[in-house]
């Protein structure tokens, strides 16, 4: 299996909601360095079993014929590379606005199409953990067809809160938000087992999860499309739309359902809602108050 992963990445110290806006650089690096050794940990092809007798590594999990590139977008000189271990990415440089940089990582994405067999982009503080990810996708698909795209859940993760684990991108309370580029009618959900579990896919009006993983058939279908690359701000803001608005413009997008949501997911490694967004009451089911965020 050979992978391309792209992440845009931009710091300035300040003030804001964005993890690019946090006046704190420490968190940023341990943050997309974790994101980094993630990605080559479980997918890259660095990985064996000592054999004390050969005093050679043996091949574990298939993966010495591996390829996990990385490729990281960088704007106007506003970054933390030099403070990343460089040999796990290449870094594309660019002028771009910061706000549009996600759509320099797709630009990177279909100039590499032929050369992969996933095309996937990251926010810079999300970690994938999981070493089956791929797999999981490629066996959705055979269910599925490549018509549907499988989202992961993304959530935060503390022990210093009644709630440990956070599925964060929940519905919209304004659904219309995405209602004008998908129809979540269409094939609603989707059922299959596997392993002897019993598991639901399901449309949702809120298919943003920071990232998303296409296969080489889906990257062609959307390369092809008279949008892509249009830089546009149309769900949430750019940001938002260049991780979200093209995939669900162009598939019928899926997440597991939340009695199964840790089919596939992703952790949020900058918190945004745990212990800087949300109060939790002690007590199930949690009820919570939104507070004014703390910058971090």
């Amino acid at each position: 299996m050979k992978i391309l992963c792209t992440l845009p990445h931009y710091f300035k110290p300040a003030s804001g909601f964005y993890g690019s806006a946090r006046a704190n650089p420490q968190a940023r690096v341990a943050a997309l360095t974790r994101a980094l050794e993630a990605i080559h940990t479980n997918f890259g092809y660095r990985q064996g079993l000592l054999n004390a007798q050969t005093r050679q590594l043996d091949e574990t999990n298939g993966r010495f014929g591996d390829v996990a590139d990385v490729v990281i977008c960088t704007t106007k000189g506003a970054h933390l590379i030099g403070d990343l271990p460089g040999n796990l990415f290449t870094e594309h440089q660019t002028d771009a606005d910061p706000m549009l940089l996600g759509y320099e990582c797709h630009d990177v994405l279909a100039g590499n199409h032929g050369e992969y067999d996933y095309y996937c982009y990251l926010e810079d503080d999300l970690e994938v953990a999981d070493p089956w990810f791929f797999r999981k996708l490629a066996w959705f698909n055979s269910k599925a067809s490549d018509k549907a795209l499988l989202q992961p859940n993304r959530y935060e993760r503390t022990t210093g809160e009644p709630v440990h684990k956070l599925y964060i991108d929940c519905n919209l309370r304004t659904p219309e938000l995405s209602g004008r580029f998908q129809d979540v009618s269409v094939r609603p959900k989707i059922a299959a087992s596997l392993m002897g579990q019993s598991l639901m896919f399901q449309r949702v009006n809120n298919p943003h999860a920071g990232c998303f993983f296409l296969n080489a058939k889906q990257m062609e279908t959307w390369k092809k499309q008279p949008y892509f690359l249009d830089r546009s701000a149309d769900f949430g803001g750019p940001l938002e739309s260049a991780a979200t608005l093209g995939i669900m413009k162009t598939f019928n997008v899926y997440k597991p359902s939340r009695e199964n949501a840790d089919f596939l997911e992703v952790a949020h490694l900058h918190h945004r809602y745990i212990g800087r967004y949300l109060e939790f009451q002690t007590r199930p089911p949690f009820p919570f108050r939104i507070l004014r965020p703390k910058d971090s």
